[in-house]
């Protein structure tokens, strides 16, 4: 594939993932989006399925997450697959359960918590990470 192409997708996914983000209110059930906009540390939760909540946040995740590594395979080859694989499907076992739970109890003082494990599930954080981890890796490969 030539690099002008492949920078192309790679572009056209950062695009995706940031279209996902724009229309994020259209597109998933999350009446938790306003809630966090507010003042949260205090306020009441909103009334909202626990279940159709859930579920909207997990297809989020598994969307962004398909993208993501769509632009990881295209910038660091097949090689990346199965590790970032591994890692994403960690963070979803591990964070899912939190999730569930921490939206079934909705306590004030765990508001904060709901925060960042919610963004860490509808947001694409972890190829923030990947990216540079990869492109380090990669370039000490090619010093050696």
């Amino acid at each position: 594939m030539p690099n002008s192409l492949k920078y192309l997708l790679v572009f056209l996914g950062f695009v995706a993932l940031a279209m996902i983000r724009f229309f994020e209110g259209e597109l998933f059930y999350d009446p938790l989006l306003q809630f966090f906009k507010g003042n949260y540390h205090l306020s009441a939760a909103p009334e909202f399925n626990l279940w159709k909540l859930f579920f909207a946040t997990i297809a989020r995740y598994l969307l962004n997450t398909s993208i993501s590594l769509f632009i990881l395979v295209l910038l660091f080859s097949k090689q990346v697959l199965k590790f970032s694989l591994v890692i994403y499907g960690l963070l979803l076992l591990v964070l899912a359960p939190v999730f569930l739970y921490l939206i079934s109890t909705m306590e004030i003082d765990l508001h904060f918590l709901l925060f960042y494990v919610r963004r860490f599930l509808i947001q694409p954080l972890l190829i923030l990470l990947l990216i540079p981890a990869f492109y380090y890796q990669q370039h000490i490969k090619k010093a050696d």
